[in-house]
Order: structure tokens, then sequence, then C-alpha cells
């Protein structure tokens, strides 16, 4: 069997370092990273095939359809079986057109939810094969804790 391909992608700050702390589960994977700062490339090893996208959140809401159109071209180019995000807002498109094309979905939400889950975590349980949470309070039998990443 071929390599299994794993998607890897997260907004920006918080949500892009928890996915980097993610990357040893991914080995024996052929990886590729989507992000929206073409310098984070840097924060991967040499020749790691590293995707960006336009960012989007709740203030400049019309950004999403742009990012939402840019992250299916990526989902397309790359085939992966498996789509992993920590969030924000502009991955839940990876997931969905993931999970229109056969890929196995996962949501990690932010270690920064610690009250509840975050609004696209929510919107994510609606798609994804899987979503968690990092926090053992926040668990529920659709949204198991796995532990933190930080």
């Amino acid at each position: 069997m071929a390599e299994r391909r794993v998607l890897a992608i997260a907004s920006g700050g918080g949500h892009w370092v928890q996915l980097l702390r993610l990357a040893p589960a991914f080995e024996g994977c052929t990886v590729s990273f989507a992000t929206v700062h073409a310098d984070s490339a840097a924060d991967l090893a040499p020749g790691a095939r590293l995707f960006t996208f336009r960012d989007a959140s709740r203030k400049d809401w019309w950004n999403f359809f742009k990012s939402g159109l840019q992250i299916a071209g990526i989902v397309l180019c790359v085939r992966p079986h498996v789509v992993v995000t920590t969030g924000a807002m502009p991955p839940l498109a990876a997931l969905l057109v993931g999970r229109l094309t056969g890929a196995r979905t996962l949501w990690v939400d932010s270690v920064a939810n610690s009250e509840e889950l975050s609004g696209s975590g929510r919107i994510a349980r609606r798609f994804a094969h899987q979503v968690i949470t990092q926090w053992p309070q926040l668990a529920t039998p659709e949204t198991p804790c796995w532990g933190s990443v930080l």
C-alpha cells in the first residue's frame, strides 16, 4: 500500500504551534502542511511541503469564501487520506472537502478553549469524523479528550 498522505492544516499563531506539536504522530506518512504565513516554512523540516491560504475570521468573514476556495484547491492537489486541523475557522473547509473526497477528518479544538468548545469546533462536529477537546472538563461521548498538545 502507498504511504498515507496527511494534510495538516491550521491558521497562524497558537493554532499553528499546536499543529506542529502533533507532527510526531504523522511519522511514516507523507505530510503536507498548510497555514496562513509563508514564513512558517522555517518551522518545518527542510523540504517539507507547505501551502498557504488567506486567513479569515468573524471580523472579516467575507474572506472565508476566498480562503475556502484556496483550501479546496490544496485538498484537491494533495488528495490526503487524512486531514488534521487545530483550527481556526478557515480549515473547516479542508475538513469538508476532505470528507467529500474520502479522507478521514480530525478537528483538535484549541487548548485556548478551556470553558467551551470553539464555535468552529461546534461546526466541525457536524461533519468531521472526529472532534476532540484538549480539556477533560469539556469531554463528552461525542467530543472526547485525548490529552493536551501543549
